[in-house]
């Protein structure tokens, strides 16, 4: 039983060095945003990176794949923070993450060998972004196109486990938002707001996807 909460307690103590070192990197990459978070939300970030990692080493185990979901956890939990802060996810670090996400990806079905895999993975993205970007273009107001570009990631990520977790990632996401946007509303006294972050919702759902459905 130690043996096996070694991995998911190691990765877990690497989420909480990683996440300040990423938000340390984005302050400085992309002053714009206003620099370094308080501290409050630096902790919060920092519990909830080593949380997913844990949860994520648990999930794999030792595998080909689990660097790349590991990124996903890392680059999604700060992009959730500036979009929940900002309303605002940053072309640099989406792509960040399609691109580091098909470089791991890639190495994983290299070394599995899982090329149907990456296939899928790729389709995943196309797919995903298609249906964003129709559903962005239809309703404008409740996607913007940050979470239209979202998507693509995401979707890789999704599609590299199969078509199912595309599926239920993409319809979860609309749930997830729904009930965020009902704990905004009572939080703010009922007063609607003028945006509701859809970004958050976009990658609690894919994360938790990937960590309940096999």
């Amino acid at each position: 039983m130690t043996d096996g909460l070694t991995l998911p307690l190691l990765l877990a103590l690497g989420g909480l060095l990683l996440s300040p070192l990423s938000e340390l990197l984005i302050a400085r990459s992309l002053p714009r945003l206003g620099g370094l978070p308080s501290l409050r939300v630096r902790i919060t970030t920092a519990a909830v990176t080593a949380l997913l990692f844990g949860l994520l080493g648990w999930r794999f185990g030792i595998s080909p794949e689990l660097p790349a979901f590991l990124l996903l956890a890392l680059l999604g939990v700060q992009l959730s923070r500036i979009d929940f802060a900002l309303h605002l996810l940053p072309n640099g670090l989406v792509l960040s993450l399609l691109g580091g996400g098909l470089v791991l990806l890639g190495v994983s079905s290299a070394l599995s060998p899982g090329w149907p895999e990456l296939l899928r993975a790729l389709l995943g993205g196309l797919v995903l972004f298609a249906g964003y970007l129709i559903l962005g273009i239809i309703s404008p107001r409740s996607l913007g196109m940050g979470d239209v570009k979202l998507a693509a990631p995401l979707g890789l990520y999704l599609g590299y486990l199969g078509w199912k977790q595309v599926l239920f990632g993409g319809l979860l996401g609309f749930v997830v938002g729904g009930v965020l946007t009902v704990l905004m509303l009572r939080l703010r006294s009922a007063e609607k707001p003028a945006e509701t972050a859809h970004g958050p919702a976009m990658v609690a759902a894919a994360l938790g996807v990937v960590l309940v459905l096999q």
